[in-house]
């Protein structure tokens, strides 16, 4: 048997707790300033969205979802309207997993992408807005 045979044998697929650390990796390396407005966002792994989400967003597949904002977005709160839950920034195993073995993208980037992209949400930027700064970077 070959050495690379042996070495795919004993390969496991990443676990939430390595997506988790993951995503704390990439948090960490955002520019202070903007960690300073995510200091109450919090960041959850499941393998995937709930029922729930699937239903809601009218997916085909539970694996159509990367990743998902819940909460308001800083420039939509306000005092007068306060917020009962904290803002929630879900990233979705078992998605990414699946995205990752399709593209050339280290599963690090990925999950950087997907995380970043969900915190655009909080700051209030569309898919639109942060395709845009996507292209022009």
């Amino acid at each position: 048997m070959s050495p690379f045979s042996d070495r795919w044998r004993a390969a496991v697929a990443p676990s939430l707790a390595d997506i988790e650390a993951l995503a704390r990796d990439a948090y960490a390396r955002l520019p202070e300033q903007f960690r300073a407005m995510c200091q109450d966002l919090v960041i959850r792994v499941e393998d995937f969205p709930s029922d729930d989400v699937v239903e809601a967003m009218h997916l085909e597949s539970e694996f159509d979802l990367l990743g998902l904002f819940q909460g308001v977005g800083l420039p939509f709160q306000s005092e007068l309207a306060p917020t009962h839950m904290p803002n929630m920034i879900w990233l979705y195993r078992r998605p990414i997993l699946d995205y990752w073995a399709e593209h050339d993208d280290s599963l690090t980037a990925v999950v950087t992408h997907v995380l970043v992209h969900e915190i655009g949400h909080h700051f209030g930027f569309s898919d639109e807005d942060m395709d845009a700064i996507e292209a022009g970077a």
